[in-house]
């Protein structure tokens, strides 16, 4: 079992930055794969950023540039550094694990990009 919790959204302005964070408890050791997805109002969950154990990443086109996921392993914890914040990164941002084949997601963390 692995346990995840975001923090770091909240309301910011276009062009604007915010980090979010996931840290992660449980059978983190199993954990072979994180990563950041987006779900906007009536839009599908939609993957932001990913990162494996071997550091290999892969982003969304829509991101690319603007996003960074990075981790702190000693602290079992991802990050997603935003920048360039759009209108369109309004979304629920939500943290997931590939732990042994089993996803595990988090609550997720609201990001309203609004001026």
């Amino acid at each position: 079992q692995v346990h995840l919790v975001e923090s770091g959204g909240g309301l910011v302005q276009p062009g604007g930055s915010l980090r979010l964070s996931c840290a992660a408890s449980g059978s983190i050791f199993s954990i072979s794969r994180m990563g950041w997805y987006r779900q906007a109002p009536g839009k599908q969950r939609e993957l932001v950023a990913r990162i494996t154990s071997g550091d290999n990443m892969v982003y969304a086109d829509s991101v690319k540039g603007r996003f960074t996921i990075s981790r702190d392993n000693a602290k079992n914890t991802v990050y997603l550094q935003m920048n360039s914040l759009k209108h369109e990164d309004t979304a629920v941002y939500y943290c997931n694990a590939l732990v042994v084949g089993e996803i595990y997601w988090g609550q997720g963390t609201q990001v309203t990009v609004s001026s």
